[in-house]
């Protein structure tokens, strides 16, 4: 089909950009056409929604699709239109391509049916199962990339379900500052392959260093 046909999404909000950003800033309620504005204003807002969901959220709570979807509309909903909704646009990161759009609300519903089912509530007792459970949720979910903007975050955002294993909210500075950039994407790729060990290793460490803050 032609790219005017059902390909081309150029008329969804999602696909567009905000004038005046020079392609770097989504189309935003708020009107924000800075990339620095924008990261300040999302930062703010992510921190206003960790503060709710730490205590919406109990230890016997088991995570479903609907719950990241609620989460993600929590925190962006202010901000950007599709927020909380399944992406209609394909994505990637660099060469990487992520799942494509039409298949995310089957994926969606497979991780709500498989991972999340099996790993929440997170109240295993020994920390292999905690790290294990982490780790195959987070890279589950950021390789489908359910969401327009926001993904990665999302996915450190579930990872409090750590709380539901006595764990306190876990430091994700080294990942977010990029220190682990590389480290971190390669054991996100290892997932394709269901080779979990590589993100085990890396929240094992960051378990360690929460740890080691309070």
């Amino acid at each position: 089909m032609d790219k005017e046909g059902r390909y081309n999404v150029s008329h969804l909000t999602e696909a567009q950009y905000e004038p005046g950003s020079g392609d770097t800033v989504l189309k935003n309620l708020l009107g924000i056409n800075a990339v620095e504005e924008m990261d300040r204003i999302e930062t703010e807002k992510l921190q206003e929604t960790m503060d709710r969901l730490v205590r919406m959220y109990d230890a016997a709570h088991v995570f479903t699709a609907n719950d990241i979807c609620e989460i993600h509309k929590s925190w962006l909903g202010d901000i950007y239109e599709w927020a909380g909704n399944y992406r209609q646009v394909n994505v990637s990161k660099g060469s990487f391509p992520f799942a494509a759009a039409a298949q995310v609300p089957k994926l969606m519903q497979d991780f709500d049916r498989q991972a999340l089912r099996r790993h929440t509530p997170c109240d295993f007792e020994s920390r292999d199962e905690v790290i294990n459970a982490l780790a195959e949720t987070h890279v589950e979910l950021v390789l489908i990339h359910p969401f327009r903007e926001g993904n990665g975050r999302i996915a450190r955002v579930l990872s409090t379900l750590a709380l539901q294993a006595g764990l306190p909210l876990l430091n994700f500075s080294d990942i977010a500052a990029g220190e682990k950039k590389e480290e971190y994407f390669a054991a996100v790729r290892a997932g394709l392959d269901r080779n979990y060990e590589p993100m085990k290793k890396i929240f094992s460490e960051i378990i360690e260093k929460s740890l080691l803050s309070l």
